[in-house]
């Protein structure tokens, strides 16, 4: 009992590791996971009351919690069913279709991703290219908000830049939850851009099944406040125009809710407005039809790059003019279908979206190249002088302000603002200045229409 007993060396390194790894897993880490979680709470806490809308507790619960609730929500498992039988499948291979939708679809929102990687680089990124400017807000009716309502920011798609720039200037309110389409499931795009809550959806899929688990995923998060921002338009404005409101993520806000329920739910109409759009050409290039597949715009993304770093390194870069953000009245859904009862859902859905579309068009700021761009085009294409287009641009600019327009006038100089827009329309090669008149380039009259549109609906 009491003989000594040898024992190979790499027998007690190996007992040793393991016994290490034991203590490490029933009473260290365990420790450290407690004051990292505490620390973490606190945190949450102190950043909370900084915000005008708290993150909800909904957005901080584990990943894999969110996709099990998901994935066997009682509806899922009835889309489940009903997928099996049409597809003839067995129901085993439809419940892993949906924990495969679910896995997809749900984020792992991170606070620390989203206010300190996040913000940070959507600052650095926003006035690297723009001059920011905050356009028209009402602050006293966005401070009034029910504190307990759900809030929906719906904006206008301009550009990709939309998420950049409103989640910057919404930093100060609330963390954002975006729907985001599949362009940004590319590594190391999809981690990133997943860790800020946003969610990842096929704006193309006609699966039933996988429509009833994001269905289900967006009025999970409603139903818990979860700050969102949608798209109305669905998809980035190719003409530059407001489209027509796209249905999809508002019926599903729409089809859960009822006037009984004790939360409420408040639209934010958001208008986003640019000097230049950084995909203009590539979005103008798929109105006309022609091929855009993801090689072209691998070439375009890398020759702006480029050139971006050439024109910083010559010291001859100029920002891309501004980019403004106006924030319209909130909007109570409740206050909405409280005289609708007698409509039948689908037409009330149809009429919100409408209602939504024409408070967010409102509220689309007007910028010194939509200004330009719509006096040139009313001019007919006849060259004309700066003082001509000074002129034109104060007359043009007193009627869409009485029409309830905004517009972000530069240094509150209307002159200084005509020779902006002037100056972006040329350096984009649109206008040409020949012996002090401004000409149209033949070939460019459909890059000022763009700009153009983003106004029209306000004239």
């Amino acid at each position: 009992m009491f003989e000594t007993v040898e024992i190979p060396v790499w027998m007690v390194s190996v007992a040793g590791l393991l016994a290490f790894a034991g203590l490490l897993d029933r009473i260290l880490i365990p420790s450290v996971r407690w004051y990292l979680r505490r620390r973490f709470n606190r945190a949450i806490n102190r950043l909370n009351d900084r915000l005008q809308l708290q993150i909800q507790p909904f957005k901080l619960t584990k990943r894999q919690v969110m996709i099990d609730r998901l994935a066997h929500d009682p509806q899922v498992l009835g889309a489940v069913i009903e997928h099996s039988k049409e597809e003839n499948l067995p129901y085993s291979v439809a419940a892993d279709l949906a924990m495969r939708y679910a896995r997809e679809i749900v984020p792992s929102f991170s606070a620390f991703a989203y206010f300190g990687a996040g913000i940070t680089f959507a600052r650095w990124l926003s006035r690297a290219l723009y001059r920011v400017r905050l356009g028209y807000v009402n602050e006293q009716a966005l401070q009034d908000m029910d504190s307990d309502a759900t809030v929906v920011f719906v904006m206008n798609h301009r550009s990709n830049m939309d998420y950049v720039i409103v989640t910057f200037l919404a930093a100060s309110r609330s963390a954002l939850s975006y729907a985001v389409g599949e362009w940004a499931r590319v590594w190391p795009f999809k981690q990133f851009i997943r860790s800020t809550g946003a969610y990842f959806i096929r704006r193309r899929s006609r699966n039933s099944l996988y429509r009833k688990v994001l269905a289900r995923y967006v009025q999970m998060a409603t139903a818990a406040g979860v700050t969102q921002a949608v798209f109305l338009e669905g998809s980035l404005s190719r003409d530059g125009a407001l489209r027509p409101a796209k249905l999809g993520l508002l019926n599903y806000i729409v089809s859960d809710f009822t006037q009984q329920q004790e939360r409420d739910v408040v639209f934010v109409p958001v208008g986003v407005n640019y000097d230049r759009v950084l995909e203009d050409r590539i979005l103008l290039a798929a109105h006309n039809g022609e091929k855009t597949g993801v090689f072209l715009k691998i070439k375009v993304f890398l020759h702006f790059v480029i050139r971006h770093i050439w024109l910083r390194v010559t010291r001859r870069f100029y920002k891309f003019g501004y980019a403004s953000v106006s924030f319209g009245v909130p909007m109570s859904l409740k206050s909405f279908v409280a005289d609708k009862t007698e409509m039948s859902h689908e037409r009330m859905t149809s009429e919100l979206g409408k209602v939504l579309m024409r408070e967010v068009g409102q509220v689309v700021p007007v910028l010194p190249v939509s200004l330009i761009s719509t006096v040139l085009l009313d001019g007919d294409k006849q060259p004309m002088s700066e003082e001509q287009l000074r002129n034109l641009s104060s007359k043009e600019l007193d009627r869409l302000l009485a029409n309830g327009a905004y517009m972000h006038i530069p240094r509150d100089d209307l002159n200084y603002a005509v020779e902006v827009g002037l100056r972006m329309l040329v350096l984009r090669h649109a206008l040409e200045l020949k012996h002090g008149m401004y000409h149209f380039k033949p070939d460019e009259k459909e890059l000022i229409q763009y700009y153009a549109n983003a106004i029209t609906h306000l004239r």
